[in-house]
């Protein structure tokens, strides 16, 4: 009996491999984490500076008053509102990167079987990606196969909203259409608002 305890005894070290794959793991949650409390700081911002009172983003974010009046005194004490367009019919790169996430949460959501896209979303969600132009192509690469794998399951206007998005992604916006704001935050409300636009709402 006691053979058989040393034999399946836990070893008393770990490898560098086990370890730097555990704290990995830490890392891409703690790392997502902040990420999204960093953008949710910006988002509070962003709605004071659209007019919303502290009172109704507190209640829509799940936060305590106190905590929407702080970020409120940063914001008076900070640079001026961005000048925030809800139009879906916008052309820099965070914005079009925003309705790309949005078109891929659609079709990983309603894809008769697993869409090609949703490990890729899962990786964003999780802060193991981050957006940049490799991680972009890629996700277009895969939005593009599960739109010619299901494009009979899949509405058409999931179709025309890739054409349009690829378009302007292909093609850079002029200077002066190039939106101002946090890059994180536009791409949340492009993100949203495509979302809605290929349900039906507007």
């Amino acid at each position: 009996m006691a053979g058989e305890e040393s034999a399946h005894r836990v070893p008393e070290t770990l490898t560098e491999e086990q370890v730097g794959r555990m704290l990995a793991g830490m890392n891409e949650v703690i790392r997502a984490g902040e990420e999204m409390r960093e953008l949710r700081a910006e988002m509070v911002r962003t709605l004071l500076g659209l007019g919303w009172t502290q009172e109704s983003v507190a209640r829509l974010a799940g936060m305590s008053q106190p905590a929407v009046s702080k970020q409120a005194a940063k914001h008076r004490k900070g640079d001026p509102p961005y000048p925030v367009s809800l139009s879906l019919d916008q052309y820099d790169v965070p914005w079009l990167e925003g309705r790309l996430w949005g078109l891929a949460e659609e079709i990983s959501e309603n894809c008769p079987e697993p869409a090609r896209c949703t490990r890729h979303l899962d990786a964003l969600a999780r802060g193991r990606k981050r957006f940049t132009p490799r991680t972009v192509d890629e996700l277009r690469r895969l939005v593009e196969e599960d739109l010619r794998r299901h494009r009979t399951e899949l509405p058409g206007g999931y179709r025309a909203a890739y054409d349009v998005i690829s378009r302007g992604l292909d093609i850079p916006a002029e200077p002066t259409a190039t939106a101002t704001g946090p890059a994180s935050v536009r791409r949340a409300l492009a993100c949203r608002i495509q979302r809605d636009r290929l349900r039906g709402g507007e």
